[in-house]
């Protein structure tokens, strides 16, 4: 999904190697829904990291802490995915919006 946004970003504004705004909208709502799964990931995990922490009191303490380490590298890992999707979203949004205003003139 990113290397889509990606090439759509890169590709030129005019001519016949331009995307259609029509793909540039498909792509967005892909990568919407990939937002809204990676933010759902990321509650999954939050909920999980939750639970674990209210269970650290118990006698396997230290395979808890291991579920702690490796959900919290999750949570980040997860973060930082979902805040550059967030950024080519972003920018793709803005080109799509561009060349919907070009074409109504």
């Amino acid at each position: 999904m990113l290397q889509q946004i990606e090439e759509l970003l890169i590709a030129p504004t005019t001519g016949d190697d331009a995307p259609s705004l029509a793909r540039m909208e498909d792509t967005l709502t892909e990568g919407y829904a990939k937002a809204l799964a990676l933010e759902a990931e990321r509650w999954r995990l939050e909920r999980r990291l939750g639970e674990v922490a209210r269970a650290v009191d118990g006698p396997d303490v230290s395979s808890l802490a291991d579920e702690l380490s490796s959900l919290a590298n999750r949570l980040s890992t997860a973060d930082g995915e979902l805040s550059h999707l967030r950024a080519l979203l972003g920018s793709l949004h803005e080109r799509a919006r561009t060349l919907r205003m070009a074409a109504r003139s």
